[in-house]
């Protein structure tokens, strides 16, 4: 199953991934009689998720069509990020060996290198990145994002499966010239507004053969940029997840961003994607602040 966050009639709302069209949880509620919350981040921390998917691989497939005339065709719907409020975002610095080289430095082989970001860097499909005024290099990284299900604690990476919710498309932004400067300004330079998307949908872990067999591709102005496979990585998705639930309690709705295959150098008018196999793209536009 796949889920999108809709913007209709001045709200957020989620909507069920159907062909190329979009039914809002509402529309289901009403049309079928169901008692689901109409937000995606309720659906997680509620433990709704499961039981929606459930109803969707028995019976919804089929009963889906029905709701077609309240359906809104994916090219026409205004879709935000997947929500607004984690607990918890998690980023994962050169998880890709090339891509420390590209930045000249040691890839970590012991533990990850993981920072967190606020809420307030999240912004959705097609929303406009914002380059700062303090930063004259910005880049922009296209990543896997495991977004968490369940509450868990000291889970290992045999459990982990079973805590996540899904995986999405991200892309996570940093102000490079600020980071150069002092590798203590790490949180600064990854916390400016705008620098973090996510969505368009949030893909269910049954829709995914093999998490690690995916290939994600950072690509800026429709031109590929860097592609790697998830095999790749030093700490693959459910090592990432065990580890970080040794850390501290994860929440549902807490996300992971697994890391990028390499980072882009963004400039004022630029669009920059994130592609991973099998998932709808991310896309943004950039602006800098700093033009008139």
């Amino acid at each position: 199953m796949r889920l999108s966050t809709i913007k209709k009639d001045g709200n957020e709302q989620a909507a069920v991934v159907f062909e190329d069209k979009l039914i809002p949880i509402a529309i289901i509620n009403e049309k079928l009689n169901k008692d689901w919350p109409q937000d995606l981040f309720q659906i997680i921390s509620t433990g709704q998720l499961e039981a929606i998917n459930d109803w969707y691989k028995e019976s919804g497939k089929g009963v889906l069509p029905s709701l077609a005339e309240d359906s809104i065709p994916i090219g026409q719907a205004e879709i935000g990020p997947l929500y607004r409020h984690p607990r918890k975002i998690w980023g994962i610095g050169l998880n890709y060996v090339e891509h420390a080289s590209d930045l000249h430095e040691v890839a970590p082989n012991t533990e990850p290198a993981s920072f967190m970001k606020p809420d307030t860097t999240i912004i959705g499909p097609n929303d406009t990145i914002e380059i700062p005024l303090q930063s004259e290099r910005t880049t922009a990284e296209a990543e896997l994002g495991v977004i968490i299900g369940k509450r868990c604690k000291n889970v290992s990476e045999e459990e982990a499966p079973n805590i996540v919710a899904g995986y999405t498309t991200i892309i996570d932004m940093t102000a490079e010239d600020i980071l150069e400067k002092n590798p203590r300004y790490l949180t600064r330079s990854k916390s400016f507004d705008t620098f973090f998307s996510f969505g368009p949908q949030l893909v269910t872990p049954d829709e995914i053969d093999d998490v690690n067999s995916l290939f994600v591709s950072t690509l800026i102005n429709g031109q590929l940029h860097r592609k790697n496979i998830i095999s790749n990585m030093t700490f693959k998705p459910m090592n990432l997840v065990s580890f970080h639930s040794k850390v501290m309690t994860l929440l549902p709705g807490d996300i992971i961003s697994t890391g990028t295959p390499g980072a882009v150098v963004i400039r004022n008018g630029d669009i920059v994607s994130c592609q991973i196999d099998g998932f709808d793209s991310l896309a943004n536009p950039v602006r800098d602040l700093k033009e008139k």
